[in-house]
């Protein structure tokens, strides 16, 4: 009998559902369908028997609770994972089973063969011989970001419950949704959560711990251009297509997601449409270092001067905005959260990979809200395409270090 009876089943049970965030949408939750993915949460959460199972009308969270079983004071401690999926077909999909995977083999996913995972192509199968995988069936992606995080935090904590002989502090579970869309936390209720300490369950390979991540920002560009015909063009004509192309090459073309690793930042275009009238050119830029980051939108800004007075006032426009920072300044006063992550993998038997993250986290935003929040490894790879898959030991392994996070609180 697997040590986490319900891991498995739970994960299937929650990729099954859909529950893809809307960009588009301006509502909290984005979707329906995450609410109503949530209310289940909600329901299930209840019947486990934890307190103070609610959701916050604010954020659209479902908080929950497990008291203490010991008698003395510890950190109340967090763990969070959100439930929407990335912008790919979430639609009917089917999980299926790779038993002792050989580490070798090429792995078909739909009955045609036209997808498949190769080892040639994804050299990260390799880590995964004798283990049993989990992947799509290559028409959707799987989920596994987040639906691990949610499984594996349900699993610990019900563990926890069936196992009192474990003592431990008490214990906050937040569910979110519109991670993928990178408005899930914007409205997070660090009050209403109730934690002094909290870990993101959203990483990707076994052993991974995250507290530093990119800074961020948004720009949108827009050019207004002046359309006449080709003929009497000179003097007259701007096209807006041309300046948008102006500005882009004004940017070094070495700062580019494809050209950078590890802490380089880049500027990274991810949007182009126009006519000669009108265009628009979308941008997110991206720097562990703050300074940097700030210089890098002076940058753009200064490219934006520069087009608006050689072409006219008001023939470029900046939209820029700030999405989250680099949480390693907030988790840096606080190294212990850090620490015990560190040690609880430990004493488990996962070597902790520490590096700072080409991305975010919900963690990066509610670091910044008072609530130190490094992000720990889910298990899924490949992920937010039909190549996504996660190993079920890797899963087992996240959800022990959950437990032993939990315990090492309290034996503080």
């Amino acid at each position: 009998m697997a040590k986490y009876e319900q891991l498995i089943p739970d994960f299937i049970e929650f990729v099954k559902v859909n529950t893809r965030s809307d960009a588009n949408s301006s509502t909290i939750p984005s979707a329906n369908r995450e609410t109503a993915f949530l209310n289940h949460l909600q329901t299930k959460l209840t019947q486990m028997g934890l307190k103070d199972v609610h959701t916050n009308e604010q954020s659209g969270y479902v908080f929950a609770t497990l008291p203490a079983n010991i008698d003395y004071s510890t950190p109340v401690v967090g763990f969070i994972s959100h439930i929407d999926t990335a912008d790919f077909n979430s639609e009917n999909i089917q999980p299926q089973f790779v038993k002792n995977y050989d580490g070798e083999s090429v792995i078909k996913l739909d009955k045609a063969g036209k997808y498949n995972l190769d080892p040639t192509i994804f050299p990260n199968l390799r880590n995964y011989k004798g283990d049993t995988l989990i992947t799509s069936d290559g028409t959707t992606l799987l989920g596994a970001d987040d639906k691990s995080g949610v499984a594996e935090i349900i699993a610990a904590v019900n563990y926890l419950m069936n196992h009192p002989e474990i003592k431990h502090g008490e214990l906050k579970l937040g569910f979110g949704p519109d991670e993928e869309i990178g408005t899930g936390a914007n409205h997070f209720d660090v009050k209403d959560f109730g934690a002094d300490v909290a870990y993101t369950v959203d990483g990707g390979p076994e052993g991974d711990l995250n507290y530093e991540t990119f800074n961020a920002a948004d720009a949108k560009i827009k050019v207004q251009g002046t359309n006449v015909h080709p003929s009497d063009a000179k003097g007259v004509m701007v096209n807006s297509l041309q300046v948008a192309m102006d500005f882009h090459n004004q940017l070094p073309a070495a700062d580019r997601p494809e050209k950078t690793d590890n802490r380089q930042g880049f500027f990274h275009v991810y949007a182009f449409n126009g006519t000669v009238d009108a265009s628009e050119i979308d941008y997110i830029i991206r720097d562990h270092d703050r300074e940097k980051f700030e210089a890098r939108k002076q940058l753009v800004k200064d490219i934006v001067n520069q087009l608006n007075q050689q072409y006219g006032a008001n023939t470029v426009s900046l939209d820029m905005h700030d999405e989250y920072y680099n949480m390693g300044e907030v988790v840096a006063a606080n190294p212990e959260v850090v620490d015990i992550a560190e040690q609880a993998m430990k004493n488990v038997g996962v070597k902790p990979n520490i590096f700072a993250v080409r991305g975010g986290t919900d963690g990066s935003k509610i670091s910044f809200m008072g609530l130190p929040t490094p992000n720990i490894f889910a298990g899924g790879e490949n992920m937010h395409g039909r190549f996504e898959f996660v190993s079920e030991r890797v899963m087992e392994k996240a959800t022990d270090v959950i437990v032993e996070i939990a315990k090492l609180y309290a034996a503080k």
